[in-house]
């Protein structure tokens, strides 16, 4: 009965303007064929010529919600059929995206007229149920004094604590051990999934002082309710940006049915963990009160006398999402990777065989190759793959495109990355090389001579970690833990796709997947 009153009031509110759309089709045949078909390109933008058509107050939404799930493939194939790398959607009711792959316009965005470009009223619209007014859903003063607060999680002190007790602790206690047991009984794990675990729990104890213990010697044991619940809330929040008709989502929330009741239940139990967490660190604070030695970020929230409760838990659950998804999604594919590339492991190995076990702060730094590689993961898989601000005025981008105000402007770190004009030809190759060259030294000589360097790319160029104001304050944290689990790892296993020409699809939400995980088995090195 439910299910058809939710169809009911779904059909009734999209009716009208399909109206208008089946007076441009002929058939429902045209309809599954919209996104082969084309259209004149705009008047402010050179767009590809196998563009789907737009149609009165649909836009291209069916075209896009018809490539949900494999947006960032189907729109980096018009990206790189487009002349200039820009391309222009035509979003429901007048709602106009342009998606930008240049360089210079990236810059444009993030730095140059950042004051120009905030996240909006569309973005914080749709995900304040989750993420509330918590930093990656901010924008103005609320955003500057979070920033603020959280830059003081990530200085030298805290990174070396960061990898010599939080991290070394989650990989030699509970990962490796895991790892073991798998490899002794030649069970099938998600690597998806475990990785998630550990992040979750790295995460938690940085910033919060709290440990989950969500990665255990128990496992395998199902998910906590929990991240079974942020999960379903990551992926329905996301969802919201592909609806044909956005008010149709609005609707389904006031009726509380389908998609959004979910939503709201799976919110309920993500916002009950994240208060609970909040409110145990305050009774810790009120009762070390006279000799305050915690330094973790939340104490500094409750601490700063600007932030009520639901202040702090819209940070701890913005703070999870960052800490928990993004890096398990980065790693991933980088163990898929190098599963396909026997001479990029070859590589690693050499590096890595020469570093001690325990890596502490100071070796972590330095294992270039594996930095590279990394690097070169996330160029072909970031973790976000795309992200849009809007524009608050009229502007004109450096390649001479015009912006209307209101028109969200998105750039796309996954499109970029397989760009030949700014990658060149082999921009589909994983190759880490691309990011090292040899050290100059004045004598042949000399004990650097010959060794590589690391040789970074501008954060516009590569804008995995964005760029200028709002560039990631985790930057660093991220690629110390990735260089120390990766070191971990493959000091003492081989990580295997348990299927054949296993081949992934790529998926997005807030931040990237592999749909359905990754189930792999692992191997100890001989």
């Amino acid at each position: 009965m439910m299910f058809q009153f939710e169809f009911l009031a779904s059909l009734l509110l999209v009716i009208f303007p399909l109206f208008f759309f089946f007076l441009k089709t002929s058939s429902f045949t045209q309809l599954r064929k919209i996104k082969k078909s084309s259209s004149s390109s705009s008047s402010q933008i050179t767009t590809t010529t196998k563009f789907p058509k737009s149609y009165p107050l649909l836009g291209q939404s069916i075209a896009i919600s018809a490539n949900q799930e494999r947006f960032n493939q189907w729109a980096t194939q018009l990206l790189q059929d487009s002349p200039n790398g820009n391309i222009l959607l035509h979003r429901p009711l007048g709602h106009l995206q342009l998606v930008t792959t240049n360089p210079a316009n990236v810059q444009h965005i993030l730095k140059n007229e950042f004051n120009l470009y905030p996240k909006g009223d569309f973005f914080r619209d749709t995900l304040t149920n989750f993420l509330g007014d918590g930093i990656f859903n901010a924008d103005g003063d609320n955003w500057r004094f979070q920033r603020q607060i959280s830059s003081h999680e990530f200085n030298t002190k805290s990174l070396r604590k960061f990898i010599e007790t939080v991290v070394e602790d989650e990989v030699f206690d509970r990962l490796l051990p895991l790892l073991s047991e798998a490899a002794s009984n030649n069970y099938v794990l998600d690597l998806q999934d475990i990785l998630q675990r550990f992040t979750f729990d790295n995460v938690c104890k940085i910033a919060f002082g709290y440990d989950p213990a969500c990665l255990s010697s128990s496992f395998p044991q199902p998910r906590s309710e929990f991240a079974e619940a942020f999960e379903a809330a990551t992926q329905l929040s996301s969802e919201r940006f592909h609806y044909i008709f956005p008010p149709l989502w609005k609707l389904k929330r006031a009726l509380d049915i389908g998609s959004e009741k979910r939503l709201r239940e799976a919110n309920a139990t993500v916002r009950e963990f994240a208060t609970k967490v909040v409110r145990e660190k305050r009774r810790e604070l009120e009762e070390k009160k006279s000799s305050l030695e915690t330094q973790d970020l939340l104490s500094r929230i409750l601490n700063s006398g600007h932030s009520d409760e639901r202040f702090a838990t819209d940070m701890v659950i913005s703070f999870i999402l960052a800490g928990r998804d993004t890096t398990s999604a980065a790693l991933i594919w980088f163990f898929l990777l190098v599963s396909r590339n026997p001479r990029v492991e070859e590589e690693l190995m050499k590096e890595l065989k020469e570093k001690p076990e325990s890596l502490d702060y100071d070796h972590v730094k330095h294992v270039v190759y594996t930095h590279a590689a990394i690097c070169e993961t996330m160029r072909l898989y970031p973790p976000v793959p795309n992200d849009t601000k809007f524009a608050a005025a009229d502007n004109v981008l450096p390649d001479g495109t015009f912006v209307k105000k209101g028109a969200g402007v998105t750039y796309f770190p996954y499109a970029m990355g397989r760009m030949e004009k700014i990658w060149g030809k082999d921009c589909m190759e994983f190759r880490p090389e691309r990011w090292l060259e040899k050290e100059e030294t004045e004598t042949q000589n000399s004990p650097s001579a010959g060794k590589l360097k690391f040789v970074g790319k501008d954060p516009y160029t590569y804008p995995v970690f964005q760029g200028g104001p709002r560039i990631c304050l985790g930057k660093d944290m991220a690629f110390l833990q990735m260089q120390r689990i990766v070191a971990g790892v493959m000091q003492k296993y081989r990580v295997v796709p348990a299927e054949k020409e296993f081949d992934p699809l790529f998926v997005s939400y807030l931040s990237s997947k592999m749909k359905g995980g990754f189930p792999v088995r692992i191997e100890e090195r001989k």
